[in-house]
């Protein structure tokens, strides 16, 4: 049974910085990546970041290339979002999730999820 549980979120002023931590465990398959995604009220759930856990290379959505990074321990089972120059169009619940069923690591492919921490960034 895996779990995902993410810790981090808080409530900062405009231009300040966040680390978001997810924790993994209960593994039965290898996660082949993990990501970050996040839903603004009243938005569909959209990415944010995925790493692949074997090689570490990283992806990143449009808006947030160059501000936020993603990254994770040794073992691959904790993934962090370092976010920087935040913005209040970046109030969200972000959430974290592996995929463990294909390499492809598209959206689709993420088959657990987290609870999800609150990011609230005010002007």
């Amino acid at each position: 049974h895996v779990q995902l549980v993410e810790s981090g979120g808080d409530s900062v002023q405009a231009g300040g910085s966040l680390r978001l931590s997810c924790a993994a465990s209960g593994y039965t398959y290898s996660s082949y990546c993990m990501g970050w995604f996040r839903r603004s009220p009243g938005k569909e759930r959209e990415w944010v970041a995925k790493i692949y856990t074997g090689a570490g290379n990283t992806d990143y959505a449009d808006s947030v290339k160059g501000r936020f990074a993603i990254s994770q321990d040794n073992t691959g089972n904790t993934v962090y979002l370092q976010m920087n120059s935040l913005k209040p169009e970046d109030t969200a619940v972000y959430y974290c999730a592996t995929a463990t069923r294909s390499l492809r690591c598209m959206m689709v492919d993420f088959n657990y999820w987290g609870q999800g921490t609150q990011v609230t960034v005010s002007s």
